[in-house]
């Protein structure tokens, strides 16, 4: 048994929507749905491999086996491998937004587009001088390896605040992390799209976690006065001794505050497609998150450095907001066994061999 994901929008006494996440059951097997999600994403990758001239199918398809470049992930401006929208035709643009879209929700395909188009706001708030431009065409997609009927393969979609990486193993297992979204500005402050903010839900739904906390559950949560200037796990490939479970255990929590604590892993869980997503819920469930841990390090109070993470057995939400005056943040979900389909691919060449 899987689960189905509800979106129920509703309005507030003061008029403002509210969205209600919900897992239901569904009779789906979470094998079947993957293998499904991997044939479309099969089939969005091939059209775009095909649209390519030869000069760019050289950058945009790499060896699945060169692991130091296929896990080579990063969420800052930088030299990228791959090809860029900005090297592509737009009927190429299409086909590479379309395999893009194959491994986002509705809500995330929204946001990384916002996330995109905060480019332009930053170059005016930063000017020229700059090693790398801010441009939202310089974002690249990679395919790595051949994808064939049964292949083992992957793709990411990468640029400023984006990392978007899915590895697909025996053609029908789906692995969808590392999965980065950062917003700089946080806030926009000025401008026609004056009080933006495309990660709202990750900041406000921890501050209200952290804000239903008693006094002494706060003294467990906040582990550390000061934030750190990032995520601890950066871009690391896999995620080790980075970060403990530290900080107030789910099983410590009142009711409402272990609903809203599910809540803000939704927010995560729910970057991905509807299957996907009620696939990475079953997982985390079924793990128990009874031993998850919410921690919380910086000020408590908006316009302050503030850092959280909530950290199961097998999964990590991390977010941070400390940079540029505390307006930019840095938010990502990891599989602790499964990033970049590790577990997968054990698996697979156990049974291969």
């Amino acid at each position: 048994m899987g689960y189905e994901l509800g979106l129920h929008k509703t309005e507030t006494p003061n008029g403002l929507a509210h969205l209600k996440i919900e897992f239901c059951p569904m009779s789906f097997e979470s094998t079947d749905s993957m293998s499904a999600m991997a044939n479309r994403m099969a089939e969005n990758a091939t059209a775009f491999l095909a649209a390519l001239r030869i000069d760019q199918l050289e950058k945009a398809q790499m060896p699945f086996d060169d692991d130091v470049v296929r896990r080579d992930w990063h969420y800052i401006p930088k030299e990228r491998t791959g090809l860029s929208l900005k090297e592509m035709e737009a009927h190429q643009r299409t086909k590479a937004l379309a395999l893009l879209d194959s491994g986002l929700s509705r809500r995330a395909r929204s946001t990384a587009r916002t996330i995109m188009s905060l480019e332009p706001i930053l170059a005016k708030i930063e000017g020229p001088r700059r090693r790398f431009a801010r441009d939202p065409e310089l974002y690249y997609l990679s395919i790595f390896g051949q994808i064939e009927q049964g292949a083992t393969w992957s793709w990411r979609f990468e640029g400023h605040h984006i990392s978007v990486n899915y590895t697909i193993v025996n053609g029908s297992l789906v692995a969808p992390t590392p999965f980065f979204f950062g917003s700089n500005p946080a806030l926009v402050r000025h401008g026609d799209r004056r009080g933006l903010r495309a990660l709202k839900m990750e900041e406000d739904l921890a501050r209200e976690l952290l804000s239903s906390l008693d006094g002494e559950q706060k003294k467990i949560a906040i582990i550390n006065a000061q934030a750190p200037d990032d995520i601890l796990t950066r871009n690391q490939p896999q995620v080790g001794g980075q970060v403990s479970r530290e900080g107030l255990r789910f099983k410590d929590m009142t009711a409402g505050q272990y609903e809203l604590a599910k809540k803000l892993i939704d927010v995560y869980i729910t970057r991905l497609p509807l299957l996907m997503a009620a696939w990475q819920r079953q997982k985390i469930e079924s793990a128990s998150l009874e031993t998850a841990a919410f921690a919380w390090a910086g000020g408590i109070n908006r316009g302050q450095g503030h850092y959280y993470r909530l950290l199961g057995s097998t999964f990590l939400a991390e977010y941070d907001c400390t940079q540029n005056q505390a307006n930019h943040i840095h938010a990502v979900w990891r599989d602790l066994g499964n990033d970049f389909g590790l577990d997968f691919l054990k698996a697979h060449y156990q049974k291969s061999h």
